[in-house]
């Protein structure tokens, strides 16, 4: 069992990760961040045009998960599905790369 650390961090540093990522998401600051700031500052913030996904619907727009009225919980659940999405996709990139070329492949 040599991956037994490592499968225990994995395990503690993604229960952190959630776990803070859903408790302390519903309370960031409504302020706007330091490029939103400069661009009302200086005045072009309302030439600022949404991308493509956010144009056909973002998967958790502004930040809060679709269809939940309270805005804290919605925004938890945000940081909840964010967090575990990402790291679902860094784990399945890992091990796609860890494997490497099939056998009998050169390199």
């Amino acid at each position: 069992m040599a991956n037994a650390p490592l499968r225990l961090f994995v395990v503690i540093a993604l229960a952190l990760a959630i776990g803070l990522a859903t408790a302390i998401s519903p309370f960031a600051s409504p302020s706007p961040d330091g490029l939103n700031k400069v661009a009302q500052d200086e005045g072009f913030a309302e030439a600022e045009a949404p991308g493509a996904l956010q144009e056909e619907g973002a998967p958790a727009p502004g930040y809060a998960f679709p269809g939940v009225e309270n805005e804290r919980l919605a925004t938890g659940l945000a940081g909840f599905t964010g967090t575990l999405g990402l790291f679902a996709l860094g784990f399945g990139l890992a091990r796609v790369l860890r494997r490497g070329p099939p056998s009998g492949h050169p390199a």
